[in-house]
């Protein structure tokens, strides 16, 4: 295994992102680098851009943003605890998930409902005032 992770040398950033279990896939890391979601030492870059120890790499992936700090050298895909070692993670704190409204469900078979039961239906969700 230590040929695997190690303190130098460099590696592609697409195979460094997703070693250390940021995206699920290369093929997802060498996308988010393509359209530009990734950014190293604050320049984006290609899949093919090489990573060393100490690089700041910032990931917009999957609705949030990741940064973290390079500080192993990582070129197979590990487990979660050794990939934890492979970085710092500076990330913002994920934002919290938002309260969804209730669904209206109505008994199967009651037919199509009147305009009374829409707009009660509206008025649970918060679209109409009762007048």
């Amino acid at each position: 295994m230590a040929a695997e992770v190690s303190d130098q040398g460099t590696v592609r950033v697409d195979a460094w992102i997703w070693s250390v279990r940021l995206t699920k896939t290369r093929s997802q890391a060498a996308s988010a680098c393509r359209a530009g979601h990734v950014r190293v030492n604050g320049e984006r870059v290609k899949p093919a851009h090489v990573v060393r120890a100490g690089d700041q790499v910032r990931l917009f992936h999957a609705g949030r943003e990741r940064l973290v700090v390079v500080s192993k050298i990582i070129r197979k895909r590990v487990g979660p605890s050794v990939a934890a070692e492979c970085l710092v993670d500076n990330s913002p704190p994920p934002p919290p998930r938002e309260f969804v409204a209730p669904v209206a469900v109505r008994e199967r078979g009651a037919g199509r409902p009147t305009k009374r039961d829409r707009r009660e239906m509206e008025r649970l969700q918060g679209g109409l005032p009762k007048v």
